[in-house]
This record gives structure tokens, C-alpha cells and sequence, in this order.
């Protein structure tokens, strides 16, 4: 009677403990079959991208070519207008030699150039004088200073200390129009130099309307979508997924052609006598809204017509019966149903018109050129990958912000509703 009923409780634990292996082993084995994409997705999207953004607090370039001069540079107790004395041009000196021997003496004036106006020049013109001298000059100060003066000036030792490293904010706080003066504090760049947060102005602009746009448009359309049967609707829904059949690169091409002063809008504005000569639609603001508006339309519509495809019909027959004028109805009823799409569709559209670079770069002017345009410009033709790196750190920020502003919107229309 006793064996009984120990044979119970033995059992149970016995499949509780079968049914925990069996639970593992399904788990493990769902995490295999999406380990490839797990490795696909750390190897060639998270590593790139945490590499870039590396680069925009980390500077090395003069640390590793003059180690013993960024040190001494670090150690120095700095005044606003001052110019170190010969301890640090006797470690300044061989160091420029050496580092013109072998080579690395490009990198650290490619560095100082992005600060200082002729800092390439400085670097290369001193290392090549200094590793041609035939003795050890007595002091290295006056030497140098007699090989280009412009090493006695404040200027460029502010600029060699921010470019010490190994972690720098220069990259980040020039993204802001700030810069680190000698003293430590942060400061306005110069007015001819301030010009990111204008860009940064300039692309938050153009996507912001072309996301009202898209809403504008796509809003009635979705509509017309989700009010139709399923067999007309998915018929108009290929219309709309149309555009993704052909390339962006095509896209963005026919828009030049049909936007030019002879293209086939002036020429109908002509026709209609709605002008009287050819108005200038693309190279412009005008032509990068109304390009990205009919590239990014698509994001639009399509979260708002899967949300709108959920809401009951009969409940605007309702609220009409109980008495809503129509427009009411549609404002206190049907819209907070649909927030979230609305939500959904703004902020996708949002985030892709932020990071857009080639309709602006093929239909716009030159100062209409966005984020991206600057970040694909300062990657591959001046190679300063560490203010690429800082433009893009600024964008993934506004990213992560918008999703936070989005997640909360979201969630408030759902407890409301």
C-alpha cells in the first residue's frame, strides 16, 4: 500500500522532468534553425554598423604615429593662448622623422586637416624638412618654428591636443556646430563652418513633409481599399505594390524626365493655361518631395489599409444613427480605430525618408542634399570616416527616438481603446 503511493508522486516527477527535456530540446532546436540568420545578422549588419559608429568617438591616427608627443601633449597644463615649450618640441621632433620614415605621417595630417586649415600641409611639410636634417638640432623648438612658423601658433596645438585621443567627442560635438576650445570648454564653431545642424534642419523638413504628404494621399486611398470587396481591392492593391517591381535607380530617372522644363508636367501646366512658361520642378526642393512622396506612398498605404481592414463598418452606421453629423463620426469614431496604422505608416515613412540618398542626390539641388548625402560624401571622397561615422550615430539616434515616441503612442491609443 505504501509502494502505491510513493509510485504517484514518482511518476508525476518522472514526466514533469520528460516534458522539461522535451521543452529544452524544442527550444534548441528552434534556436539552431535561426542561429544562421542570428550569425548573418551580427556579421554583416550589427558589426558594420557598430564599427562605424566606433569611429566616431575613437581617434587614434596621431596617438599611434606620435605616441610619446600625444602623451606629453595630454600631460601638458594648457592655457587659452599658449604655444608648449621646448619638452614638448624635443618629443615633437623625432617624431615627426620617424613617422615621415615610415609612412604614417599622412594619417595624423589627415586628421589635423579636418580641424585645422592647412593642416595636411603642416604635417608633411615639417616631417619631410625634419627627417632631411643631417644633425640633431640643439633645440628643437627653434627649429621647427624656423621650418614653418605656423607650429608657434595656439591654434594648432589646440588642434593636436582634441586630436590626442583615444577617445574623442570632436566628431560628435562638430555634428552640433560645437567644438572643444583649449580651456575645455565647448564652444560655437565659427559661423562659415556651422552648417550641420542646418542640414540636420534640412532633412527632418523634407521628411516630415513628405510624410504628411503620404498621409494625405494614402489615407483616402487605403480607405477606398478597405471599402471595396476583396477581389477589386486586391486588383487596386497591385497598382500600389507596383512601384516596388521596378528599380528605385528607374524611379527616380523617369521623375527627371517627366519633371524637366519640357517634361510632360509643364508641358501640361502649358496646356491648361494653368502657366504661361515652363516653371522649374526638378534640381529643386520641389522635385526631391514630390519623388520621395511617390517612392515612400507604398509604406503608407499599407499598414493603414491592414488596420482599416479590422474595423467593423457598422460601427459609423451607428454613431450615424445615434445622431453624429458624419464628419464627427468619422473624427471621434472611425480615426482613433485607425491611429495605430496612421502611426504605424508615419513613422516608417519617416524613418526611410531620413536616411534617403538617391532621389535627393539625382533630383535635387545642392542645397537640398540630406544626411545621407553628407555621410556617403565624408565615406568616400575625403575618407573622414570618423565624422560619417558621428552624422550616422545622429541619425540612428533620431531613429531610436522616433520608435520610442511611436511605441508610446501606440500603446496610449490601445489602453484608450
Amino acid at each position: 500500500m505504501v509502494e502505491t503511493s510513493q509510485e504517484g508522486p514518482r511518476a508525476a516527477r518522472s514526466l514533469k522532468r520528460s516534458l522539461a527535456r522535451a521543452e529544452r530540446r524544442r527550444k534548441l532546436r528552434a534556436f539552431l534553425l535561426v542561429l544562421p540568420l542570428i550569425l548573418f545578422v551580427l556579421a554583416f549588419f550589427a558589426a558594420p554598423i557598430i564599427g562605424m559608429l566606433e569611429r566616431a568617438v575613437v581617434d587614434r591616427d596621431l596617438m599611434q604615429a606620435w605616441p610619446r608627443t600625444a602623451e606629453a601633449v595630454k600631460a601638458h597644463d594648457w592655457s587659452e593662448a599658449e604655444v608648449p615649450g621646448e619638452e614638448v618640441f624635443a618629443v615633437l621632433g623625432p617624431e615627426l622623422a620617424s613617422s615621415f620614415e615610415a609612412r604614417t605621417a599622412a594619417g595624423v595630417a589627415r586628421r589635423l586637416n579636418y580641424d585645422l586649415d592647412g593642416g595636411r600641409s603642416l604635417v608633411m611639410n615639417t616631417a619631410r624638412s625634419v627627417a632631411r636634417l643631417d644633425e640633431t638640432p640643439p633645440a628643437w623648438r627653434d627649429a621647427i618654428l624656423e621650418i614653418e612658423p605656423r607650429w608657434g601658433e595656439p591654434a594648432t596645438w589646440t588642434a593636436i591636443r582634441r586630436a590626442a585621443g583615444p577617445v574623442t567627442d570632436f566628431y560628435l560635438l562638430q555634428t552640433i556646430d560645437r567644438q572643444r576650445v583649449a580651456d575645455g570648454s565647448i564652444a560655437s564653431v565659427p559661423r562659415e563652418r556651422a552648417i550641420y545642424l542646418q542640414i540636420y534642419g534640412r532633412t527632418f523638413a523634407i521628411a516630415l513633409s513628405v510624410t504628411l504628404l503620404c498621409l494625405a494621399i494614402g489615407f483616402p486611398i487605403a480607405y477606398l481599399l478597405a471599402s471595396l470587396p476583396a477581389n477589386r481591392a486586391n486588383l487596386l492593391l497591385i497598382l500600389v505594390l507596383l512601384p516596388f517591381w521596378t528599380p528605385l535607380l528607374v524611379r527616380t530617372a523617369a521623375w527627371v524626365v517627366v519633371l524637366q522644363e519640357q517634361g510632360l508636367v509643364n508641358q501640361m501646366l502649358q496646356f491648361l493655361q494653368v502657366t504661361d512658361r515652363p516653371i522649374r520642378l526638378v534640381y529643386n526642393r520641389t522635385g526631391v518631395i514630390i519623388s520621395m512622396t511617390h517612392v515612400l506612398l507604398p509604406f503608407m498605404i499599407l499598414p493603414l489599409y491592414a488596420v482599416m481592414q479590422t474595423v467593423p463598418p457598422h460601427y459609423m452606421r451607428a454613431a450615424r444613427s445615434l445622431g453624429a453629423p458624419p464628419f464627427t463620426a468619422f473624427r471621434r469614431v472611425y480615426i482613433p480605430q485607425v491611429m495605430p496604422g496612421i502611426a504605424a505608416g508615419s513613422i516608417l515613412v519617416f524613418i526611410i525618408a531620413l536616411g534617403y540618398y538617391i532621389t535627393p542626390a539625382l533630383v535635387g539641388g545642392a542645397s537640398d542634399q540630406m544626411v545621407s548625402y553628407y555621410i556617403a560624401f565624408y565615406t568616400t571622397d575625403t575618407v573622414n570616416w570618423g565624422l560619417a561615422g558621428a552624422l550616422g550615430a545622429g541619425l540612428l539616434a533620431a531613429t531610436l527616438l522616433l520608435y520610442t515616441v511611436y511605441s508610446r503612442l501606440v500603446g496610449g491609443v490601445r489602453g484608450v481603446m
